[in-house]
């Protein structure tokens, strides 16, 4: 019934399988791949014809895990998978963003690419899989797809390079990179380091590169066995050049002038009036069509070729030229950290606030459920570019920026354990031309700073571009909007002055060379370094305290048997604790309690009144108690926040006591003196051996004439 085709191989110590024909037949191109025992469905589908009209490349990539995979049942009311992840989005956008480029030119049906995880070992992570099997089921496809690409995972662990390092060892790992490409270069890095140098990470890219060649190999051998018949591609207009001598001619002045207004809105708004002239030149619907696509082209020939004949950029800056910096921290007066950074015409508000452990973030993931304490979050509304569009739940975009600026944070930070604070960055951006990311990224540093967390030493950002043309390149520092849409390379580098912290890159053209990924990562260390140094001018490193606004955390511990005591039945004790002090309580299995509240005598309270649950009455002390039971031969008193005692009728009172009611009632606050404990356990308090005004202890001076007595 099936015709299965199958390429097996040993990869990083694992098996690695490409399967094919037996499942998902009638898509175009479907594989089955697995990597020790993780296994994805990657699926490749194309409309067979371009919607009329259409001048843009529809490519969907759908990531999605199912829980069942790990042998888990979904949380929630609903009990299915919902919205996708943070992870499924970044693993979709990671799968997209080495594809896209490599569809051959004119092809602009409606693709969809779907990887669903059916298993996971806990052990390899799927997204590697993924890439490899949307890559496989593209390049069998037929869809005119100019791959294959492979990828893989780099750690550095005790100086050297690990191939696809396990979900166990990346905790020890000092690198966490992702890299894929073609045998003949990379085309994305997703990384996340610990302060390497320049030298190591292109060292991990290389590594990489070479490291996954074997899997490009067996996609190749496994399409020539089994691949469809591809597809043809629609030709070119036979009138193209024809239509793109009479658009330059007409247009292309007015393109270059565009270009040379340095404001982004006065060029933007030059560039619509070139396209609206180019539109006008056309009475035939098709040629028009071809006309408004050639407009992109002179757009690129004019901009790259002013780069690359003479060094001009769009603003008139050489290519290493960083863009005016200004930073104003404490800009909120209510915020914990907040800063407005401006580099050019890009602009962020970065706020930090600082919460307790009842604010983490829960994540069901496949791997198990964890918490997180630190969460960055991207936002990147439409006037920020000057437009009017629909709002709404974040995208893939801003979270996959917000992603890379919290990799790029985070090696920074100092431990739970000695800074107990759930910590939330909002990154709000105001004016967007190049690179907010990165702006997000500088930001969040500061904020951080100003709200008194002791980050290890400032985080800077830097967005780098490429001209690549036959003969020579330009790399560009700190690209601006157009130049990134004009450009052949988006590099977003991360660092401190001591190292790297994340590295994303992203190439629209069929590969790099290693000696450009050098030239961008000697020049992104240089541009970040005047970053950090123009970043400390407004604030060099963390307040000496946390801001006035944000609560104050008190961390302390209770013996392991006392926590049931705190808690109480239900919850009921630490709860009336809260309610009663305002603070906020967090208790570990180990018995550590975290006390947090911005009013200090509201974390005193709930300090006392823990220690007291969890104190061991002693013989001889006094303690102020509470009346909680009135009995025919005493009264229990309720003292030490939940310790209870009996004060027995012939020690309410010095003389004798007739009934108890005469003496207290219930809710009476009174003084005890602890006389000792019963046969039970149960503890013998006294009343008469207290002065009920002053509270001193009257047993002593009563005992004095009674030893005298009895010695005579």
């Amino acid at each position: 019934m099936f015709q299965v085709f199958r390429k097996e191989l040993m990869w990083g110590g694992r098996r690695l399988v490409l399967e094919t024909g037996k499942i998902a037949r009638q898509a175009d191109g479907a594989v089955l791949a697995t990597y020790g025992e993780t296994t994805v469905l990657c699926t490749a589908v194309a409309a067979k014809t371009a919607k009329a009209g259409q001048d843009f490349f529809p490519l969907t990539v759908n990531y999605q895990e199912k829980t069942f995979a790990a042998g888990k049942i979904p949380g929630g009311f609903f009990k299915r998978e919902g919205r996708p992840s943070e992870k499924e989005t970044l693993t979709s956008r990671l799968i997209d963003r080495p594809l896209r480029p490599l569809f051959a030119p004119g092809f602009i049906n409606e693709t969809q690419i779907v990887c669903t995880v059916l298993s996971h070992d806990l052990e390899n992570d799927p997204d590697v899989v993924a890439l490899i099997g949307a890559s496989a089921a593209l390049t069998i496809s037929g869809i005119p797809f100019m791959g294959p690409i492979a990828g893989c995972r780099v750690g550095f662990i005790n100086g050297e390079y690990v191939l696809n390092p396990t979900l166990d060892q990346l905790p020890n790992s000092q690198l966490d990179l992702l890299v894929a490409g073609t045998a003949a270069g990379v085309l994305m890095v997703e990384s996340e380091a610990k302060e390497l140098s320049e030298e190591t990470m292109l060292g991990a890219v290389t590594f990489g590169h070479k490291n996954f060649q074997p899997i490009i190999d067996a996609i190749i051998e496994l399409a020539e066995t089994c691949a469809k018949e591809p597809w043809p591609v629609a030709e070119p207009p036979a009138n193209k050049v024809a239509i793109g001598a009479r658009l330059r001619d007409a247009v292309g002045p007015q393109i270059d002038a565009a270009y040379r207004e340095r404001n982004k809105q006065g060029r933007s708004n030059q560039l619509d009036a070139a396209k609206a002239n180019a539109a006008s030149l056309f009475d035939d619907e098709g040629e028009r069509a071809v006309a408004l696509k050639l407009f992109k082209d002179i757009e690129k020939d004019i901009v790259r070729g002013a780069i690359v004949r003479d060094g001009t950029r769009i603003d008139g800056r050489d290519t290493k030229t960083v863009r005016p910096i200004e930073c104003q921290v404490g800009l909120l007066p209510r915020a914990h950290g907040s800063v407005l950074f401006t580099r050019g015409e890009t602009q962020a508000i970065v706020v930090a606030t600082l919460g307790t452990g009842q604010d983490e973030q829960i994540i069901d993931a496949l791997e198990g459920e964890y918490r997180e304490n630190f969460m960055l979050h991207y936002n990147f509304p439409p006037y920020s570019t000057g437009e009017a569009k629909r709002m709404g739940s974040p995208g893939r975009r801003e979270i996959g920026h917000g992603k890379l600026a919290w990799r790029a944070v985070r090696p920074l930070l100092p431990s739970k354990e000695t800074f107990p604070y759930t910590i939330r960055i909002v990154s709000e951006i105001t004016e967007s031309n190049g690179s907010s990311s990165m702006a997000s990224v500088c930001g969040a540093s500061l904020a951080l700073m100003d709200a008194g967390v002791p980050l290890a030493r400032p985080v800077a950002g830097i967005a780098m571009g490429l001209i690549k043309e036959p003969d020579s390149y330009a790399v560009l520092s700190d690209i601006l909007g157009d130049e990134d849409h004009l450009g052949d390379m988006d590099f977003k580098v991360a660092g401190t002055d001591r190292g790297i912290t994340a590295l994303q890159m992203d190439i629209k053209i069929t590969s790099i060379t290693e000696e450009i990924m050098r030239v961008a990562l000697d020049q992104a260390r240089d541009g970040r370094r005047h970053i950090l140094g123009e970043m400390a001018k407004a604030l060099t490193g963390a307040r000496h305290d946390v801001s006035e606004n944000a609560p104050r955390i008190t961390t302390f511990s209770i013996p392991k048997d006392k926590i049931r005591e705190v808690i109480g039945s239900g919850g009921k004790v630490i709860r009336e604790i809260t309610e009663t002090t305002g603070a906020k309580i967090d208790i570990d299995d180990d018995g550590t309690i975290k006390v947090a509240a911005v009013d200090a005598n509201a974390a005193n309270a709930a300090i006392e009144w823990i220690r007291g649950i969890v104190a061991e009455p002693e013989v001889g002390v006094i303690y102020t108690g509470k009346v909680v039971k009135v009995v025919d031969f005493g009264a229990f008193v309720n003292f030490l926040g939940s310790k209870d005692g009996l004060v027995h009728i012939s020690e309410l009172a010095a003389q004798r006591v007739g009934k108890v009611a005469d003496v207290v009632k219930m809710g009476d606050a009174v003084k005890v003196k602890v006389l000792g404990f019963d046969d039970r356990g149960k503890v013998k308090l006294s009343m008469r051996q207290v002065d009920q005004q002053t509270g001193a202890d009257l047993g002593s001076a009563r005992r004095q004439p009674e030893e005298a007595q009895a010695a005579l």
